[in-house]
């Protein structure tokens, strides 16, 4: 068997694409599908809000809403090696807003604006996050121009999660230590499976968010020791639909009427949970499963991750035009 053609990259000069950072290079970001790039790389689902937004004295290039629990991210970009002017901004954001991710974006970051935002991760909880990402373009002969961003630095998800128990609680116990390991294992299998459903930082608790392409509403994994459908003691798994915005009732009550629809698409029966007086919706199926037991993981990875790419194949596209009027 012959080997097929191989050739080689060649890296070109940002300016060759975007002449102007903001009348180029941030309307190319803004776009959707330029944004689930970005989004790849930082493990997000980013929806744009505006561009060129006030945030105290500066404007902000981009502003997007994370569609797992509908935070802020801010994008500062910069088509050349980063400056202090940059980061002064960047700290300007954080200042201003109570739980926002900031991300910055250059072409190059110098050794101590990239040892600046591991201090600030270091030194800052989980509402407030730094990414900096270098931004490349390459191409293989003459093929259209291919962005990568590459992760300079991010924050450290596992020991913020720790401290922030630790400082909640006076100390993190078994069972919290345990959640913190079972879902930092998960990712870790999704991950390793390129699933389509994306998670978010692991934390000690006894969930995880995934984003379904729509403010308000979230999937969630969920491990439980009490069984949602008996109220007694015992362990269960869960994969969810989370209806937790303004809108939640409208919206699961037009979900509601297409229930034999949604039903017909599954091989696994939905639990409809609507909670008289009270705001959150779910849509879920479950199982008993000692999650407890670490050597029961693998079985409970393999069932959490069948049964969201189920729920997103299935609700993605109807939450994203799902019409409540």
């Amino acid at each position: 068997m012959s080997t097929p053609p191989i050739s080689r990259l060649h890296k070109v000069d940002l300016r060759e694409a975007w002449k102007s950072e903001s009348g180029d290079f941030t309307p190319w970001l803004a776009r959707h599908e330029n944004l689930e790039l970005l989004g790849e790389a930082i493990g997000m689902e980013l929806e744009c809000d505006s561009t060129e937004s006030g945030v105290g004295p500066y404007k902000a290039d981009i502003v997007c809403k994370d569609l797992a629990n509908d935070s802020w991210v801010l994008i500062e970009n910069q088509l050349e090696r980063t400056d202090h002017t940059h980061l002064g901004q960047l700290l300007t954001y954080a200042a201003g807003l109570h739980a926002v991710t900031i991300v910055w974006i250059a072409e190059r970051f110098t050794d101590e604006h990239r040892a600046a935002l591991d201090w600030l991760n270091e030194h800052t909880d989980d509402t407030i996050n730094f990414f900096g990402l270098e931004v490349e373009l390459w191409r293989i002969d003459n093929s259209p121009m291919a962005p990568k961003f590459n992760i300079v630095s991010q924050p450290n998800d596992w020991s913020r999660a720790i401290q922030q128990a630790a400082a909640a609680a006076g100390g993190v116990s078994e069972h919290k230590q345990l959640q913190l390991r079972f879902w930092t294992a998960f990712r870790e299998f999704m991950e390793s499976k390129k699933s389509t459903v994306r998670c978010q930082k692991p934390r000690p608790r006894h969930w995880m968010v995934h984003a379904v392409g729509r403010p308000g509403m979230h999937l969630a994994s969920c491990v439980s020791i009490w069984n949602s459908i008996t109220g007694i003691k015992g362990p269960e798994i869960r994969a969810e639909l989370v209806l937790n915005g303004p809108d939640a009732e409208q919206e699961f009550a037009a979900l509601q009427k297409q229930q034999d629809a949604i039903q017909k698409q599954l091989d696994f029966e939905l639990v409809w949970h609507d909670p008289e007086g009270k705001h959150k919706r779910r849509i879920y199926t479950r199982r008993d499963m000692d999650f407890l037991d670490e050597s029961r993981w693998p079985e409970c990875f393999d069932w959490l991750h069948q049964r969201l790419e189920a729920l997103d194949r299935c609700f993605r596209p109807l939450v994203k035009n799902l019409n409540t009027d």
